[in-house]
This record gives structure tokens, sequence and C-alpha cells, in this order.
């Protein structure tokens, strides 16, 4: 059987494959700013009880497979992840100082995982 993850009146399984891309599908997550951006991803899952399944940086968009509960919407858990990515990621990379806060798109996929997860993570894995 498998194994569920629970609340105090709840036991759920709700896993998503979520993709967005920088602005204008500029090319720009490779290098120090790859890895510092995996670092960010994994902190700010833990911060808000999301488990981060499978995640994949391409130069020009990410593909992430994440378990949120159900207390949350995918929407607000996708606008937490980007805002403060985009907070984070141009406190830390940007050399002027008032570039904004605009590095990804406005929209994103996502996709309900069900029982093709090993499909899907399989997908993720091997984007290059």
């Amino acid at each position: 059987m498998k194994e569920y993850q629970s609340q105090s009146h709840v036991r759920y399984e709700c896993k998503y494959h979520i993709v967005w891309c920088p602005k204008y599908r500029r090319k720009k997550l490779y290098g120090c700013l790859r890895q510092r951006f995996g670092e960010m991803m994994h902190d700010l899952c833990r911060q808000k009880g999301v488990e981060l399944i499978e995640g994949h940086a391409c130069p020009d968009h990410v593909h992430m497979c994440l378990n949120i509960p159900p207390k949350y919407s995918v929407s607000s858990i996708v606008g937490f992840l980007k805002g403060k990515s985009a907070i984070r990621l141009n406190k830390e990379f940007s050399k002027a100082k008032s570039t904004g806060k605009h590095f990804w798109i406005r929209g994103y996929f996502v996709s309900t995982v069900g029982l093709n997860e090993k499909v899907v993570r399989e997908y993720i894995k091997h984007q290059e």
C-alpha cells in the first residue's frame, strides 16, 4: 500500500508537475546562478512544507515535481516560489541597484501527477 502524507484531518497525495520560464525565455539559468537557484527552491519548499520530489533547471525553463499539501493552492505555492526566488536572485546576482524583480514570466504550466509519477520523474531528469 502507498504511504500517504497526512495532516490533522486529511490523508493526501497531491503531486504536481510545474514548469515556468524566465522573462522573454532568456537563457539565464546556468553556472552558479543555477546551483544557487536549486538551493533556494529546497529552502523555500521547506518553509511551506512542500516536498520537492524532483527538479531540473534548464537554461531557459524550470521543471519541478512537487507534493503540495491540500491546505495550499497550487497558484499560491507557485506565486510564492517565483516571487521569493526572483527577489533573492535579484539581490544576489544583479549588478544594477534598481533592475526590478521581473525575473520570471507571469504564467506557468501545471499538471497533476497521478499513477504515472515514474514517467514524469524520468522526463524531468532527462531534460537536457
